[in-house]
């Protein structure tokens, strides 16, 4: 690659910078960002804003698709428009993951639900180009410079398995670099490695160590586009430097760690993880935290912190229950040391079914002990799993409190926090979850913007707390339901306490071993403040939650 020189107010909150501070978090508040504690909003990069309608038509790609299967418009530029008019602020939200922005496959294919296009962008052709539908390197130096300033970290897409589709106008990448077949049976782990997905997703043969040269195809791209000189050389210098054979998965390695050296993005999600043998993994971290100290060294005055760079693994059907190992009936496989700080929980949502208590201790209890230095990503809904917590819309504000007061990172999918449809009609599949963005209900109904003031207040209480996310939970009595969150890392130490389900009006909370004496509180979500007395304190509001934090 060549390098690239709501409008709502909270009135009983602050938030952590203004849309215009270069300042980060650290800087501006002594809250050091902490992974573990993280609240992650993932998006589709289009269906999310439209920056830039002047990238909406790219590859002559004007077939008629199936319902939501073709491009809507959202790019890069509207996340960034976004960050600017401070939404991610407002919602407390501190590292954005989006999907692919890698050059996809020009055609559409017919998954047998209509003509699809890879505007969800796991459908690779070129992973050193950005598809111009999403935008340009420049966009995406603009966006990270943007996201860091306001203290938010940026995660990208990463995938390893599979290119895209073979369509007329997207040739097949040579035999040596893929397998067409057979599908994958996932009975056992080689059922799951050495397959394909689907039909017509040729598997990157991932377990060769063998060197093969590039497919003539992308040869001939690089050529017409002026930079295979460039590109060589790169490679050159890669393989030199690593050592490594010239097999698929190292240069796929180098083509997306590349984002790293070049932009400072601060984390990667791997796609499809369980589908590749382990070791794949193991090595692109230890790439990634070199790209990452790369760029940090060739740009000092723009490094947030000395967090290392950070994985999430999307290894389908894992959870938290299952401790480090993934188990594929033959062998299991611990991730988390092979590579990756975090997996996404697929559990979370069946543990959101109980009560805050049964989850809150669990994910305390795993978070701390067996899982102790890794962490959870949890979710309700999501781009592809079709039974999410909430498909209905029906108890948004529930799945808000669930999601952001439970140990563990969370993952907020674009339009949890203003109940988007996931149920549209005409649509088949996993479409349904992809609608655009709803920001006229954001701008124009009421009931959103209820819903959304909540998640925002608790959003911005997860991302001021990181004990909330990160630390220890302890119940304090059951009725009225209270708990507290501890943590101490290194010379910082954060305690809040939490009451849910309770009064309308007035309420009496317990903070004995929190709280001292005298001590003033604030209770973030209504505004109101406190003193401590006889190690309880009183709020009288209109809500039936409080959460309480030192005064500053």
């Amino acid at each position: 690659m060549k390098k690239y020189s709501i409008p709502f107010l909270l009135i009983t909150m602050t938030l952590l910078s203004s849309c215009s501070s270069t300042k980060t978090v650290t800087e501006s508040n002594k809250t050091p960002f902490v992974w573990e504690g993280a609240n992650v909003y993932f998006l589709m990069t289009d269906r999310f804003n439209n920056g830039d309608t002047s990238n909406d038509m790219n590859f002559n790609r004007t077939k008629t698709t199936g319902k939501l299967r073709g491009f809507e418009g959202g790019d890069i530029k509207g996340i960034s428009q976004k960050i600017d008019e401070g939404y991610f602020d407002k919602l407390g939200i501190n590292a954005i993951w989006f999907t692919p922005i890698v050059e996809q496959i020009h055609d559409a294919v017919d998954e047998g639900t209509g003509l699809s296009y890879g505007f969800h962008g796991y459908w690779a052709r070129d992973w050193t180009n950005l598809d111009p539908n999403f935008g340009t390197k420049e966009d995406l130096a603009a966006l990270v410079q943007k996201a860091h300033a306001h203290g938010i970290r940026i995660i990208l897409d990463g995938v390893i398995n599979h290119t895209g589709p073979v369509t007329a106008e997207d040739t097949v990448w040579p035999n040596d670099w893929v397998r067409t077949g057979p599908n994958c049976d996932y009975k056992s782990f080689d059922g799951t490695t050495a397959c394909t997905l689907v039909a017509n997703l040729p598997d990157i043969k991932t377990e060769n160590n063998q060197a093969v040269t590039l497919p003539p195809f992308l040869i001939e791209k690089w050529k017409k586009e002026g930079r295979y000189e460039q590109e060589m050389k790169e490679l050159d210098a890669f393989f030199a430097r690593t050592a490594y054979p010239r097999a698929p998965k190292y240069y796929i390695i180098k083509w997306l760690t590349d984002y790293i050296t070049e932009y400072g993005i601060d984390g990667y999600r791997g796609d499809t993880v369980k589908h590749t043998d382990e070791t794949v993994w193991a090595e692109f971290k230890t790439q990634c935290d070199y790209a990452f100290a790369t760029w940090k060294k060739n740009n000092p005055t723009k490094v947030l912190d000395n967090n290392s760079f950070y994985t999430l693994a999307e290894v389908y059907n894992y959870g938290i229950s299952g401790g480090q190992d993934f188990d594929f009936g033959d062998k299991k496989i611990n991730y988390f040391k092979n590579g990756f700080n975090n997996m996404i929980n697929f559990e979370f949502k069946w543990d959101a079914q109980k009560d805050y208590e049964f989850i809150f201790s669990k994910y305390s209890s795993k978070l701390n002990n067996e899982l102790k230095g890794y962490s959870v990503l949890n979710y309700l809904s999501s781009h592809d799993d079709g039974g999410p917590f909430d498909a209905k819309r029906t108890k948004s504000k529930e799945a808000g409190t669930k999601l952001l007061l439970s140990p563990g990172v969370s993952q907020v999918y674009y339009g949890d926090e203003s109940a988007r449809s996931l149920v549209i009609e005409g649509t088949q599949g996993d479409a349904t979850l992809r609608s655009f963005m709803n920001w006229e209900d954001i701008k124009s109904n009421p009931e959103t913007q209820n819903t959304l003031l909540h998640w925002q207040k608790l959003g911005q209480f997860r991302k001021n707390h990181p004990s909330v996310g990160a630390g220890i939970h302890q119940q304090i009595s059951a009725q009225p339901y209270a708990f507290s969150r501890t943590l101490s890392k290194g010379d910082y130490s954060d305690k809040v306490v939490i009451g849910l389900d309770l009064a309308v009006g007035t309420k009496e909370l317990s903070v004995v071993s929190i709280f001292e004496d005298g001590s003033k509180v604030k209770d973030a979500y209504s505004g109101k403040e406190a003193i401590v007395s006889s190690g309880k304190v009183t709020i009288d509001s209109a809500f039936d939650l409080v959460l309480l934090e030192l005064k500053k």
